[in-house]
């Protein structure tokens, strides 16, 4: 399965129907960002959203990978010194 196309996976491993791939959960966040805006400025987007998104990126691999960082960076795809920053940089590496 490609990385863009993850789609969370239950407890017993099969496909959840009711929630849609983390594509579609962006999507639809983004959208609602945007309806909010409500047509004021919106400036650093990019960064705001990556910010978003890897704090519990981060937070959520750790956990599953019971705080092995080396586990955890290869199931990341990113050295495990890279994870150390990062997690350092949210305040994630207590």
């Amino acid at each position: 399965m490609k990385a863009d196309r993850l789609e969370p996976v239950s407890a017993n491993h099969q496909t959840d129907s009711a929630v849609g791939p983390i594509r579609a959960c962006v999507l639809q966040a983004l959208e609602t960002y945007f309806r909010q805006l409500n047509g004021h400025e919106c400036d650093g987007l990019y960064k705001l959203v990556l910010t978003e998104v890897e704090a519990p990126l981060l937070e959520s691999v750790m956990r599953y990978s019971g705080g092995n960082q080396s586990k955890a960076a290869q199931l990341l795809g990113i050295n495990r010194g890279t994870l150390r920053k990062k997690l350092q940089q949210y305040g994630l590496d207590a």
